[in-house]
């Protein structure tokens, strides 16, 4: 069972929290899957899919369409944090995350984001799903977020989970120290998504909040790997935002840097823009984007686009679902 935060609210913490544990996805890798949701991300994306997943730290959700304003939250918390007459509810200065509001609202309007959960605990809610894994030949995808940020964890969670016999997948940033993953986390993988959303210099700082540098370099040494008897599958993927990542241009720049690097597939990820209702429940502003999923059209447009670009019939693009 999950671990309930801490009464202190920590700047930054290196213990894993987990946001969600999604059983029976078929989005995230082959067959049915579970995937875990770890919180903490070291890029900013201004379209992000899931902020809630980005700070290291517990945060408090306010599902406002949810509240009943029974006033339950108020009386049980003990830092005066709540004020059902003020348009945020939440006092966040004031709050330190103890959970007592979470505990007495009766249709969850507030919630906890982020628990830490043992690994034994995990490993026991993850199988209990494992017939389903090896009928379907799925397994579990650590997701996040970034899992890498969590490498002791990680690798202790893989190193039971491969002991078992259960395919396991990450979806990753690109953004990690390589040394310590190939190290901890690259010899129980067996498929590895990789996100590729920029590849200028400038658009990266602006819309990542970090430089792709150390991405690049990643994917180089990952594609460079001597792939273990090629049982790690490394696919790489480029989220469609309209008008920052969709272009021609950026497009045209993926698919030159894949070839270069020796490649074989990219995924195209259609919009999702349910992300973007995350924000408020956090108290946070949310960035001026578009509200629409991708067009099936659109969608057809842009994969035609990349394989008009793509050189040599061995590169296959693939859809995804973000």
């Amino acid at each position: 069972m999950p671990i309930a935060v801490a009464r202190t609210k920590p700047r930054e913490s290196r213990r894993p929290l987990i946001v969600d544990i999604r059983r029976g996805s078929l989005d995230d890798g082959p067959g049915i899957r579970s995937v875990v949701f770890f919180k903490g991300c070291p890029l900013r994306c201004v379209f992000c899919h899931s902020p809630e997943t980005q700070e290291i730290c517990p945060e408090i959700a306010f599902t406002e369409e949810r509240c009943i304003h029974c006033g339950s939250c108020v009386k049980a918390c003990p830092q005066a944090a709540l004020d059902l007459s003020s348009p945020t509810r939440i006092g966040r200065d004031r709050c330190d995350l103890c959970g007592a509001c979470e505990d007495a609202c009766p249709t969850s309007a507030l919630r906890i984001v982020g628990k830490y959960w043992p690994v034994d605990s995990l490993v026991e809610l993850l199988l209990r799903d494992v017939s389903f894994y090896r009928h379907s030949g799925g397994g579990v995808t650590l997701s996040g977020g970034e899992c890498t940020l969590f490498p002791e964890y990680v690798e202790t969670l893989l190193l039971k989970l491969k002991a078992l016999g259960v395919h396991v997948a990450i979806e990753t940033s690109g953004w990690f120290d390589y040394e310590v993953f190939a190290k901890k986390i690259l010899p129980f993988l067996d498929l590895i998504f990789f996100d590729l959303k920029l590849m200028g210099a400038d658009e990266s700082r602006r819309y990542l909040g970090q430089s792709n540098e150390k991405i690049l370099e990643n994917l180089r040494r990952l594609l460079a790997e001597p792939r273990r008897a090629g049982r790690v599958e490394v696919r790489p993927r480029v989220p469609l935002i309209p008008d920052i990542t969709d272009t021609r241009m950026n497009l045209s720049r993926v698919v030159n840097r894949l070839y270069d690097l020796g490649a074989s597939t990219l995924s195209v990820l259609p919009y999702n823009p349910l992300g973007l209702a995350v924000y408020s429940r956090l108290g946070k502003p949310a960035p001026h984007l578009s509200t629409s999923f991708t067009k099936p059209d659109r969608e057809a447009e842009l994969v035609d686009t990349v394989r008009s670009l793509i050189a040599g019939d061995r590169w296959r693009p693939r859809r995804g679902q973000i």
